[in-house]
């Protein structure tokens, strides 16, 4: 193995270990979120959930995601066991791994519409059927040679493989599950149910954050002509625009420079610019940000004037700022970099409307499947544990206790039962 195709495999594991971090920033990211009540049971069912995704991806998802087989799906390599070691391109162990983590970002980023009212049953038993027949047909489709890559899909590292995928398997739960007690009142209007600490969830955005470079930056999956400098640079700067203009447009429409708006909006413009972030001038990247921490605020809004209750606003992060990274290829895609990278310039580069056809084309067909087929294995959850949802006495009492038999904060906790009587 020469030394450029060594450092090629290190800087991919690197990248993995990164994407692998991205975990705690959505561990703190979704305590800080959601009620104190919860915030141990969030935490702990995060690790586990990265364990079976992991396991499961191993046994059959890789398989179906990149196996040989047909323009839908794969149907070989099932229990990974790649030990080659390559002499070009990356080892096979390598590649798997660095894949299994963008998998179980996927389930993670579903599982935010069950947050403070699912039982522990359904996060186990669904992970394992989204990770097996959801996110691999997907993932096979644009990235493992099916019929939307032949058709020159442009998703560089997974506003619709990763994102929109797992956004759709949230709304298919929250759906099923409802919202929250106390949520809405029957007059239509809408309760805020406030996270307990707003510094957690910072420190899970700036975490998340940091992750990102090699979400985005590893899928170079190389370190040839130092490309993923490129596409860290695109990533920054979206972010970056996300964040403030997210900020502003709080500021500007409700009179207050909300927080979680501003960190949603951080989101919101890394997500957009997953897809695009090797095919953009830095100018478009700017405004891909800009448009992602916009269109965040709106469909946070609209979210909940729909009562559609998603605690940790994955529909509106992770869907709608999906969708747009998805399509915004189709816009700003470069001639240059659209050569060197496949698919087609964008219409404003003269492209026409040939690859803002293939983008939306994409996202409509990914995210309908997602949703149908999360709703319909939600729905085999459902009648496999006898209900998805806990009972009303145990949300109010919380998930930490009356699924775990512990809280998160012990101590705050027990000192507050006290002084209320519970």
């Amino acid at each position: 193995m020469d030394a450029l195709v060594l450092m090629d495999n290190l800087w991919v594991m690197v990248a993995a270990i990164l994407v692998l971090f991205m975990q705690g920033g959505f561990i703190l990211l979704e305590a800080g979120s959601t009620r104190m009540k919860n915030a141990g049971h969030i935490a702990g069912k995060t690790i586990f959930t990265v364990g079976i995704a992991s396991l499961v991806y191993w046994a059959v998802g890789w398989g179906f995601a990149y196996g040989e087989g047909n323009a839908f799906i794969g149907l070989s390599d099932f229990f990974f066991g790649d030990t080659s070691t390559a002499e070009e391109g990356l080892v096979g162990s390598v590649d798997f791994f660095f894949q299994v983590m963008f998998a179980a970002i996927a389930l993670t980023i579903a599982f935010g519409g069950f947050a403070e009212r699912a039982k522990l049953s359904a996060y186990l038993v669904f992970a394992v059927l989204f990770t097996a027949f959801v996110y691999p047909i997907v993932a096979h489709w644009i990235w493992g040679d099916g019929w939307l890559s032949e058709l020159g899909k442009q998703d560089f590292a997974g506003s619709t493989v990763v994102h929109l995928t797992g956004a759709m398997g949230a709304l298919a739960a929250t759906i099923l599950l409802k919202p929250r007690l106390g949520k809405y009142n029957k007059d239509g209007s809408v309760n805020e149910i406030a996270g307990h600490n707003q510094v957690y969830t910072a420190l899970g955005v700036l975490i998340l954050w940091v992750g990102w470079f090699g979400f985005n930056a590893g899928s170079t999956l190389g370190v040839a002509d130092a490309f993923f400098g490129y596409v860290a640079l695109n990533t920054q700067l979206a972010a970056a625009a996300g964040a403030v203009a997210a900020l502003f447009i709080a500021w500007a429409m409700t009179g207050k420079s909300d927080v979680p708006t501003m960190l949603n909006g951080a989101l919101a413009g890394l997500v957009a610019i997953t897809a695009s972030c090797a095919f953009v001038a830095p100018w478009a990247a700017v405004v891909i940000g800009i448009v992602g921490g916009l269109i965040v605020f709106f469909s946070m809004k609209f979210f909940d004037k729909a009562r559609i209750d998603d605690p940790i606003f994955a529909l509106s992060v992770h869907g709608v700022a999906g969708v747009w990274g998805t399509i915004s290829t189709g816009f700003f895609a470069t001639p240059e970099l659209a050569a060197m990278n496949g698919g087609s310039a964008g219409l404003f580069y003269g492209g026409g409307l040939g690859q803002l056809g293939v983008q939306t084309l994409s996202v409509v067909a990914c995210g309908a499947f997602a949703f149908i087929a999360s709703y319909v294995l939600l729905l085999v959850t459902k009648a496999l544990i006898g209900g998805l949802r806990v009972s009303e006495e145990e949300e109010i009492v919380g998930l930490d206790l009356s699924e775990h038999g512990s809280y998160g904060y012990p101590e705050s906790m027990q000192g507050q039962n006290k002084s209320t009587g519970a």
